[in-house]
């Protein structure tokens, strides 16, 4: 072996036993979180709450503003000019005389089976197209996760700010508990699990949140529609049943009269009904938009304002949990909260004030 040889060798063997050191030496001692560190991080979280809720307010208040615009325009656009058509008024007399001769004898059976079949237009004419853009399902998955999306970015700052590794963060995280519904314990999560799991709707818990809410407001708020449709029902069945007497006695002559003047009489009845619907009209389109627009619009604000029910419960009961179990390590500052904002539906200035 010649000496250049040796040398290397012996440089490779210093340097092997040197790197073991070298690497001790550079490794980063351990982060020491000192306890007011940690009441200084749990008090950001409790104020990061507090705004994630303020801002998740105003998106929930805005989309339900805008879901309620679209069900104003369908309904001028598509149930009330259905409803006035010549068509549909012929088409609603044939189902309220099958009415009367099936009712056997119970009060108001006509007005009731029209109120429900008007309900099913109005779902289909008005309710489902607005769904296809946003309805109050959607605002409340979509709030719940607008907040969840901000507290996740103030955890990032805190994180930098207090130099505390997020590994230790995400650990104290795991221990405070932000949906607690179990047992059984799938239907319990931590903040750390609501803040990392993406998407957040795969976490059973969250699943579980989203079926006590819907369970504490029945059918979401517009199940109250159906009370709206029993006035104008009634009006429409009254008028109908109204007609439908001088409509039998025009047959009666028709047929006694004979075939030529028998349909004189008939298109001359035919005319005066036609008159008759075309003077109702202005006030059956009243009474559509004033008793749809007053129900909707208490359903709406339900949706709006209800904590347990509405479009905020979830965020609500998130920051609930999350603000009252960190509670007894900080003292959370004094913020605003859903309640300091004005919910109060907007005034309108034109006949969009009624579904």
């Amino acid at each position: 072996m010649n000496l250049r040889s040796l040398i290397v060798a012996v440089l490779v063997v210093l340097a092997g036993c040197a790197t073991p050191e070298r690497a001790q030496v550079l490794a980063p001692p351990p982060v020491v979180v000192s306890p007011s560190t940690w009441q200084q991080v749990d008090r950001e979280i409790v104020a990061a709450s507090q705004l994630a809720t303020e801002q998740t307010t105003i998106y929930a208040r805005g989309s339900m503003d805008y879901w309620r615009t679209r069900v104003y325009e369908l309904t001028e656009e598509n149930f009330i000019p259905w409803f006035s058509s010549y068509w549909t008024q012929e088409w609603l007399s044939m189902k309220v005389s099958w009415y009367s001769i099936s009712s056997q004898g119970e009060q108001d059976a006509s007005a009731k089976r029209l109120a429900a079949y008007l309900l099913e237009a109005y779902q289909e004419k008005v309710l489902a197209p607005a769904a296809l853009e946003i309805d109050p399902d959607a605002i409340l998955n979509k709030s719940m996760e607008f907040y969840v999306d901000i507290l996740k970015e103030e955890m990032g700052k805190i994180s930098r700010r207090h130099g505390v590794p997020m590994a230790q963060l995400n650990g104290r995280l795991q221990k405070v508990p932000a949906i607690a519904l179990g047992p059984p314990p799938a239907r319990d999560a931590s903040l750390y699990q609501v803040v990392r799991t993406e998407p957040l709707s795969t976490l059973p818990a969250y699943a579980a949140l989203v079926d006590k809410v819907h369970k504490a407001g029945g059918d979401r708020g517009v199940d109250s529609t159906d009370t709206a449709m029993a006035p104008v029902a009634k009006r429409a069945s009254q008028r109908i049943e109204a007609e439908m007497a001088p409509r039998g006695a025009a047959s009666a002559v028709a047929a006694a009269a004979g075939k030529l003047a028998g349909g004189l009489i008939t298109v001359g009845v035919a005319a005066i009904r036609a008159i008759i619907r075309a003077n109702d009209r202005p006030d059956s389109e009243a009474l559509i938009r004033s008793s749809l627009g007053n129900t909707f619009d208490k359903a709406w604000m339900k949706l709006v304002k209800n904590p347990t029910s509405g479009v905020m419960a979830g965020t609500l009961y998130l920051a609930a949990q999350i603000e009252g179990n960190l509670a007894d390590r900080s003292e959370p500052p004094v913020g605003l909260n859903a309640a300091t904002v004005d919910w109060s539906p907007p005034v309108s200035t034109n006949q969009q004030n009624t579904p």
